[in-house]
């Protein structure tokens, strides 16, 4: 199968699961679903009816769709079984259901790369690189060491290493590690003004890494995407204050997706041996995160918008006339569709690319 084929399929799957979420939401709470769509219209064919639900085959090969009974027709609105006819606390689950489902994709894709490369012990520091001719070099610290105390002080965190050494720039210090089950002394001297790039010792340091199971993995998975999750949250911020370059926080659409895939699907994997490329798992999850985040923002047309309508009548005991809400969603779809087009343009007058 071709990349873009591959791509193709892997995007449509995480917008199909979103709509799963809500199919299985309104089941699950007795509103209606009159279509289940894969692709999105015009209509190829009906491919089969199953109770009230027409389950659908349509000409644009991207996603799906869930068309729920009075989701914006006035006059099923008010019947029984639709979805304007249930509680606001029912619309609620069912708009959450969508994006929840993106975020429990990414849970289990972080869960899998997790299960892979093991996980990292915050509580020791591990060598993974030394600049040549640097104090460490010249003392004969190795990438795969594992450095247990320096001046004194036991390393118990990356933080901690950094602090010590920088306490002590230009003084000889001690420094205690292991290396192949065997624990090593050396000292050296920190520089108070090392070259661009290389720390006053001249080493890279990580976490070692232990393998774990997949029960361990899942709580790992849920606490790496919700700091992706967050990460996107306060994307514009860091870009206001000046800690993120706006280039390097550029929206993408498919063609841009296509590059980065096309990158990413030729970086060396951490697990060489891994029977999946760990690099592409990683760009999935950040689609299916942005597909979750993104669906959740206060934009009408969008299923924060949605929330957004819902709000008053739990606050105010007021409902949004749906006249209202459906004219303010063609608008904001108007909108977006445009903006969707401005950025797919984008991708071809400045191609995105990655540092």
């Amino acid at each position: 199968m071709s990349s873009i084929l591959q791509l193709i399929f892997a995007i449509s799957a995480l917008i199909i699961l979103h709509e799963i979420g809500h199919f299985l939401a309104a089941r699950l709470l007795k509103v209606d679903v009159e279509e289940f769509g894969l692709g999105f219209p015009p209509r190829m064919l009906t491919l089969f009816e199953l109770g009230k639900t027409k389950y659908s085959l349509n000409w644009l090969p991207i996603g799906g769709f869930v068309r729920l009974k009075g989701e914006t027709d006035l006059e099923e609105s008010a019947q029984p079984g639709s979805l304007q006819f249930a509680g606001p606390w029912t619309r609620l689950a069912i708009y959450f259901a969508g994006p929840l489902m993106n975020l429990l994709a990414a849970v289990i894709i972080y869960a899998v790369i997790v299960a892979q490369i093991g996980a990292p012990d915050f509580s020791q520091v591990l060598v993974v690189d030394v600049a040549p001719s640097s104090p460490a070099a010249e003392a004969g610290l190795q990438d795969g060491d594992l450095i247990t105390v320096v001046a004194g002080e036991t390393i118990d965190s990356t933080d901690k290493l950094h602090n010590t050494i920088y306490d002590h720039l230009g003084e000889s210090i001690s420094i205690s590690y292991e290396r192949d089950g065997e624990t090593n002394n050396i000292s050296l001297i920190p520089r108070e003004m090392p070259p661009a790039g290389e720390g006053a010792i001249g080493i890279y340091m990580s976490n070692p890494v232990s393998q774990v199971g997949w029960i361990e993995a899942l709580p790992m998975g849920a606490v790496a995407t919700y700091n992706h999750a967050k990460l996107l949250v306060t994307l514009p911020g860091e870009i206001i204050r000046g800690a993120i370059a706006p280039e390097m926080a550029r929206p993408v659409g498919y063609k841009g997706m296509y590059d980065i895939y096309q990158e990413v699907s030729e970086w060396e994997s951490p697990v060489p041996e891994s029977t999946v490329n760990l690099n592409i798992l990683q760009f999935f999850a950040t689609i299916t995160i942005s597909l979750g985040v993104i669906n959740l923002l206060p934009i009408p047309a969008l299923d924060g918008g949605r929330i957004l309508f819902t709000l008053p009548e739990i606050i105010l005991r007021r409902k949004i006339p749906l006249v209202w809400q459906n004219t303010i969603n063609a608008i904001s779809m108007t909108a977006l569709l445009l903006l969707f087009f401005y950025i797919n343009l984008m991708d071809f007058i400045k191609p995105i690319s990655l540092p």
